[in-house]
């Protein structure tokens, strides 16, 4: 199906991995044009590059780190100076960590909050004067914002707070035309699964896949479809809302 995406522009940050990376591929794919970020050097960087090139089109694989506040602006500086404006920007950088709350260090939250709420914020407002009628921008959110899980009482709090920018920016930014929401995810299984020894990994996939409606873990490809949907026009008076990918977990 044609999403008549042939073409946009994108920036997805944190994309050379999990996630971002098959976001990253799917837009692609679809004929859009990539900016993506990383923060760390290493082989994903160069095999993304590679796996870009082959799909074609005007992509960018740069380094940024989206918690400071001066590598966004340089970011965004770039995308302005490649592409002239922005179709669609998903704010999927992220990360986790898991500390019983009592013994949680100031800086791990610090950490969190930069990382998954702060870096929101930077990379959304130096992104608006690259956006107009008819742009998109996703979070990247999780399904712990609604259900709570313990040792992340960090991780679970910016989940929740995008939800609560979102519902506000959709609010400021509607009469502009700029959309923005958040896709709230289950377990997906990524390479970061996969790292695991082979009885945790069993474990974990059986224990989640048995608390969702469809009896298995997401794809990163499938959480690339909602973002697809929403960077399209058939997503038009869709603005606000958090939509679950998560199998149905409960």
């Amino acid at each position: 199906m044609d999403l008549g995406l042939r073409g946009k522009k994108a920036l997805v940050t944190g994309g050379t991995r999990g996630v971002g990376r098959g976001i990253v591929l799917a837009l692609a794919r679809a004929g859009v044009d990539v900016i993506t970020c990383y923060l760390q050097e290493g082989e994903r960087v160069s095999t993304l590059e590679r796996e870009l090139k082959e799909i074609g089109g005007d992509h960018h694989v740069l380094r940024a780190d989206v918690g400071d506040p001066a590598q966004v602006a340089d970011l965004l500086e770039q995308a302005g100076t490649l592409y002239g404006h922005l179709d669609l920007v998903v704010n999927n950088a992220g990360t986790i960590s898991h500390i019983p709350y009592a013994k949680l260090p100031f800086e791990e939250w610090q950490r969190i909050v930069t990382t998954n709420l702060t870096s929101t914020h930077l990379v959304t407002q130096n992104a608006l004067p690259l956006l107009g009628e008819g742009s998109s921008i996703v979070s990247i959110g999780s399904k712990g914002a609604e259900a709570g899980i313990p040792l992340r009482a960090h991780y679970t709090a910016t989940k929740s707070a995008l939800i609560g920018l979102t519902r506000s920016l959709a609010k400021e930014l509607g009469s502009q035309g700029i959309r923005i929401n958040v896709v709230s995810l289950g377990v997906i299984e990524t390479e970061a699964l996969y790292a695991l020894p082979q009885e945790q990994q069993d474990l974990m996939v059986e224990r989640y896949s048995n608390k969702t409606a469809l009896g298995r873990l997401g794809l990163p490809d499938e959480v690339a479809g909602a973002i697809l949907w929403l960077a399209s026009d058939l997503s038009r008076y869709v603005t606000g809302a958090t939509i679950s990918v998560d199998g149905g977990i409960s």
